[in-house]
């Protein structure tokens, strides 16, 4: 399989969503296995999401001891030694690049943001139990949040290992195992005696950029109802994002958090929100007009409007915002800057 190929199966194995085909993943779990030098695991235990599987292996009574160093860690390693000195550093540089570093950031990513997700949920989840039982208030304990990052650490990424193994595509047979749990289930946990697989999400919703991004419900979520609500990548409470709908220039003024305005200003439209709340105009000149909102307590909202010189199919010209530095004073200053240059260096043939 050439690089192109890998590359887009691997990215689409990344981001699938829905239910795992269960008999080619256990198929793929005892492989790992096998290739490892283990016996197959006694049970293939299957959760609907990574917070329901912490919370099944923490709950199992004799899984034995975690064994994925060998079904993973040793097998990535070898592999990529063995290929590391057959290609030679440049050689292996070269396809990395080619192969799995376009995955890399946006899987890595979306890994940490399940992991942080699962310990803010598990340790509320289990603080609010206790609390219950105890008839307390007090929060969840430092030690508990560790415990659940602590199992975290023995999960295989499943689909989300999609950047490396799409590096070995076709390369690595001792990873076929774990290829094949990839291309058909979520994360996993290894055990001696028992294997835990879960199931992938059911909705992925990613901006132009990769990130989680979702105006209108959870950007990540799973069957049993484990999700995570993003904003362009910025993790939000859902209760946040549902009233986003209901938007006013007062509320988004009255806002204390500076991140949560820029969202609420991003979903609102900065252009709209120029308009309703007595922008200044600082400047204008050919290239188009600079305004300004002052904001308490964050920096200037500052955009030029431009319009586009080339005619709408109907003859009209479209007006586009462009949000610049809140340092810029004229509008030559600010188109300039979204080309990444100086006002000076800015001289246009065609204005599009």
């Amino acid at each position: 399989m050439n690089h192109t190929t890998a590359q887009d199966k691997w990215r689409a194995v990344a981001a699938a969503t829905g239910p795992a085909d269960r008999a080619a993943a256990e198929a793929g779990v005892r492989l790992a296995y096998r290739t490892a030098g283990l016996a197959e695991p006694g049970r293939v235990l299957w959760a609907d999401s990574p917070l329901a599987a912490v919370a099944l292996v923490r709950g199992l009574t004799d899984p034995g001891r975690s064994v994925r160093d060998e079904v993973r860690t040793r097998p990535w390693a070898e592999e990529r030694r063995r290929l590391h000195d057959a290609l030679g550093p440049a050689g292996w540089a070269a396809h990395w690049q080619a192969t799995g570093a376009g995955l890399w950031d946006l899987t890595r990513a979306l890994a940490e943001r399940i992991r942080a997700g699962v310990t803010e949920a598990a340790t509320v989840d289990r603080a609010t139990a206790e609390e219950t039982a105890a008839g307390t208030g007090a929060g969840a304990s430092g030690p508990e949040a560790t415990a659940v990052r602590l199992v975290l650490l023995d999960a295989v990424l499943g689909q989300h290992d999609a950047a490396w193994l799409a590096a070995f595509d076709g390369r690595g047979e001792r990873l076929a195992g774990l290829a094949a749990v990839a291309e058909h289930a979520g994360w996993w946990w290894p055990f001696e005696n028992v294997a835990v697989v879960c199931e992938r999400p059911v909705e992925l919703h990613r901006d132009e950029a990769g990130r989680l991004d979702r105006g209108d419900g959870p950007a990540l979520a799973y069957a049993d109802g484990f999700a995570l609500h993003a904003w362009r990548g910025m993790p939000v409470a859902a209760d946040f994002l549902a009233g986003l709908a209901d938007l006013t220039p007062e509320r988004i003024r009255a806002e204390e958090n500076a991140e949560l305005r820029r969202v609420m200003l991003e979903y609102y439209g900065y252009d709209r929100y120029l308009a309703v709340s007595g922008a200044r105009h600082e400047h204008r000149d050919e290239t188009g007009v600079l305004w300004r909102v002052e904001l308490a307590d964050d920096e200037d909202v500052v955009m030029v409007e431009v319009v586009n010189s080339t005619p709408e199919p109907d003859g009209s010209h479209r007006t586009y915002w462009l949000r610049v530095p809140p340092s810029t004073r004229t509008a030559r200053e600010g188109v300039a800057w979204t080309f990444g240059l100086a006002a000076e260096a800015y001289e246009p043939l065609v204005q599009t």
